[in-house]
């Protein structure tokens, strides 16, 4: 099903990568495609309905990758360190963004401005790590588009039954604060089940996120990190597990009966960190990207059952996304405004 598709890899300090062949080799825009070298990208986002743009959060805000010119554009907002990025199923000009310290904006003309969103409750330093709060991830219910989730480390989960209007701290189960990733599924019998990832571990709710409880992983480690159901059902889901962050080592998870029991899968090599991330696409569900915190790149083309580890490896990853493209699949990919991968 795949024709041409492009992988992006965000960077803590190395800006943003490319690649064009399923993750071989990758290519970095230099600094004349509009952004710096050395930006830190938090997190990727682009939507089916839009395929010619690609929206970046940094530590400098928002960036909009145009691929006809090839080209980064800042988008001026009232944002400067922004983790987390999403844009609305049904409205792609609709931007939801998340920042550090945590607070929630959106945008409803593709970035061009900027509204804060209320969010009561929501802290801003956390006497834990001595350090601002950052929002790790926004996600649309995609079987319900008006419930919308924000994770906030070290803030607790967040719940929107408006899309985004208003807002209310949901923590009544949770083991901690300290929220990573969301995900929602319907099993066989059609109840809703929202899973979320901590540092203390994974815990599920059965009434959209009323009351949480923890599910506990036959794991050597309870930290988990990044949770996606395969683009194409929600039965099969990806968790990823590892012994901290950045850690030394760690596991992907996977689940055949809608997060119920996770099985290791077998990751080539010897991991040099927690597996952060987790790109899938429902243009083609059988392609699966992952990505170590610190940078060891994996690559399924069957769904999951088997993997290969590919050659480039990063410094430290923070995001991992992929698309289709509809640009010429002769042309070489940002071939004016690249430095080669090293």
């Amino acid at each position: 099903m795949t024709s041409h598709i492009e992988v992006y890899a965000g960077t803590a300090g190395h800006s943003a990568w490319f690649s064009n062949d399923l993750g071989q080799t990758w290519v970095h825009p230099n600094s004349h495609s509009g952004m710096y070298l050395e930006a830190r990208v938090w997190t990727i986002s682009s939507h089916p309905a839009d395929p010619n743009r690609l929206y970046a959060g940094t530590d400098m805000g928002v960036f909009r990758w145009d691929e006809h010119t090839t080209r980064w554009t800042h988008l001026p907002s009232p944002m400067q360190d922004v983790w987390a990025l999403t844009q609305d199923p049904d409205q792609p000009e609709v931007l939801y963004a998340g920042t550090r310290p945590a607070a929630f904006y959106r945008s409803r003309d593709a970035g061009q401005t900027w509204e804060p969103l209320e969010a009561p409750g929501i802290q801003t330093f956390s006497p834990i790590n001595m350090g601002p709060t950052r929002v790790t991830q926004i996600l649309f219910d995609p079987h319900n588009h008006d419930t919308v989730w924000a994770m906030v480390e070290i803030g607790g989960a967040y719940r929107s039954l408006d899309r985004g209007n208003t807002w209310t701290l949901q923590t009544e189960g949770l083991l901690s604060g300290d929220m990573h990733g969301v995900a929602v599924v319907h099993d066989a019998s059609g109840q809703k089940i929202v899973y979320v990832t901590t540092n203390r571990g994974l815990h599920r709710s059965l009434n959209n996120g009323e009351t949480w409880e923890f599910q506990p992983l036959d794991s050597p480690w309870q930290y988990t990190r990044a949770i996606v159901t395969r683009a194409d059902r929600d039965d099969i889901m990806f968790l990823t597990n590892g012994n901290g962050p950045p850690g030394n080592t760690g596991r992907l998870l996977r689940s055949r009966d809608y997060g119920a029991s996770w099985k290791p899968v077998d990751l080539p090599g010897v991991l040099n960190s927690t597996p952060w991330c987790v790109a899938t696409h429902p243009h083609d569900p059988l392609v699966l990207f992952v990505v170590t915190n610190l940078g060891q790149l994996f690559r399924s083309t069957d769904g999951g059952d088997s993997w290969i580890r590919l050659p480039h490896e990063f410094g430290e990853v923070r995001a991992l996304h992929w698309r289709p493209t509809d640009y010429p699949t002769d042309r070489p990919a940002h071939s004016i405004t690249v430095r080669p991968a090293v």
